[in-house]
């Protein structure tokens, strides 16, 4: 797994994970490289402070 592309453009956006249904903060993007491909990934907080990465189609910004 290579980090490639990271970016914290979006760094403290408020997120919402559609796989535990939970919000999160963002805190940057990245593109993981695989054999066959990039695939862009996150890496955000819940809300107890563990840090998780996940795959940029699994969550989505949400607004206060």
């Amino acid at each position: 797994m290579t980090l490639k592309n990271q970016s914290r453009l979006g760094f403290g956006t408020k997120i919402l994970n559609h796989k535990t249904n939970e919000i999160g903060l963002l805190i940057y993007t990245w593109d993981n490289t695989f054999a066959d491909g990039d695939v862009p990934f996150a890496t955000c907080v819940d809300k107890n402070g563990k840090r998780y990465n996940i795959e940029m189609d699994n969550i989505s910004p949400i607004e206060d």
